[in-house]
């Protein structure tokens, strides 16, 4: 459980980096050792410049931000198959199909409340990607 936590506070510090000024999300990707072969957060693809007109709008932000799990995958210099994903938040059911073929076989988020905003806004999301990893026999760890 120290290990859990420690990743997922390396993610939250992650999450930092993000310039979304209403969500920032974190993720890491560990291998069996412990070492990290990934970071990412969400954010505009690189090169993009951070607009406040894309990044306060959300119909538009959404088209066009990349979550912070596929960043950390696109970002990982070796295939992750068979890495743990630690991230800040529950992930969507697109990063949760990505998180699947990239080969990552764990996934671990903190505890948040139901009746969070977060939780409220992607509950279809979330419900979704929960059956992707079901069926897909990736293990999911809530701490």
């Amino acid at each position: 459980m120290k290990w859990h936590i420690r990743f997922i506070s390396l993610a939250a510090h992650v999450a930092e980096w993000s310039k979304d000024p209403s969500t920032k999300v974190g993720a890491v990707i560990v291998d069996n050792e412990r070492r990290v072969v990934s970071l990412g957060y969400n954010g505009l693809p690189r090169g993009m410049v951070d607009h406040a007109h894309i990044l306060n709008n959300k119909e538009i932000k959404l088209q066009v931000v990349k979550h912070a799990e596929e960043n950390a995958i696109l970002n990982s210099l070796l295939r992750p198959a068979g890495c743990t994903l630690y991230v800040t938040h529950h992930p969507c059911a697109s990063c949760a199909g990505s998180i699947v073929q990239s080969g990552i076989r764990h996934v671990v988020f903190p505890h948040v409340p139901n009746d969070s905003t977060f939780n409220e806004r992607w509950q279809q999301s979330i419900s979704l990607a929960q059956t992707i990893f079901e069926e897909s026999g990736v293990e999911v760890l809530e701490v």
